[in-house]
């Protein structure tokens, strides 16, 4: 099947203006050993959602853990992003949350997403560290689940923001997943990016659950499936704002999705953060 035009998650929410983006997906990566190191003694944990309960508001974060949009009021994809409410499009059993798209009686397909902070920069967002979920992916094609980060910013900024996409699942393509660093300039409005392709056993990101980790660090970003580098990019120069985290199941991404399953189903274990901390390694890790 010939690849489509991809649309990450901000061109959707301004897609009507045509904006014109730079895209380069990555050659074989090359990763410096000593910078991809997961060192967990010299990470403090920073964001803990192990999914013991819900805590999900609308689109003002005030007591609640998360966010049912996202923080600049933009949807994007095939199903619209659905307030909470009883058993949909989140629940949380045994620990687990269950993120659900389903195509209603009225033939619209509504699904859900997950954002830690909202417009006015309240709740979880840090600048540098390492951020990983514990997922199972829904299988089909149509589906399109995803972990990312974005700049936590106020609507008023006009400096360039930065996306960091740690995992794009295409259900088309059961055998890889999709990793992005795009900087978005805001003036005019474009997405300069660069992609990696990460090739996995057919069906296994459905079949049973992996972690999907980034660590972002001043010189570089790296990224990992269950915690073993698989690519590395430079920090851009434009990362000067914290990240915020966001997990959703979209459907479309200008794929079709007249065979997607109704309902699909992403399941997500955890969501944690980590700070960079070397001076703390000593006390976490007494022994090394």
């Amino acid at each position: 099947m010939t690849a489509k035009p991809r649309l990450s998650r901000l061109s959707w929410a301004i897609a009507a203006l045509l904006i014109p983006t730079d895209v380069a997906l990555s050659a074989a990566p090359v990763i410096d050993a000593e910078a991809a190191k997961l060192d967990f003694c010299a990470l403090q944990r920073s964001f803990t959602e192990d999914f013991d309960r819900l805590s999900v508001a609308s689109r003002n974060i005030t007591d609640a853990r998360w966010i049912a949009h996202t923080p600049w009021n933009g949807d994007f994809g095939d199903a619209i992003f659905t307030d909470p409410g009883a058993g949909f499009p989140f629940d949380v059993e045994d620990g687990i949350l269950t993120i659900t798209a389903r195509k209603g009686p009225d033939g619209k397909w509504r699904s859900g997403l997950l954002a830690s902070a909202d417009s006015q920069k309240r709740g979880f967002s840090q600048k540098y560290g390492y951020f990983e979920t514990r997922a199972k992916l829904p299988p089909g094609p149509g589906v399109w689940p995803a972990f990312w980060l974005s700049t936590s910013e106020l609507k008023s900024r006009t400096e360039p923001s930065v996306e960091i996409d740690v995992i794009e699942y295409y259900g088309h393509d059961p055998a890889s997943f999709q990793s992005t660093v795009h900087v978005w300039h805001k003036n005019p409005a474009r997405s300069v990016n660069k992609s990696n392709k990460t090739v996995v056993p057919r069906d296994s990101l459905s079949d049973g659950f992996h972690t999907y980790g980034v660590k972002v660090a001043p010189e570089t970003i790296t990224f990992y499936l269950d915690r073993k580098p698989i690519w590395q990019h430079p920090t851009p120069p434009e990362h000067k704002e914290p990240l915020l985290l966001l997990v959703n199941l979209a459907l479309g991404s200008g794929f079709p999705i007249d065979k997607t399953p109704n309902p699909s189903v992403m399941k997500v274990d955890y969501v944690h953060a980590y700070a960079l901390d070397e001076a703390g390694r000593a006390a976490r890790c007494p022994d090394k």
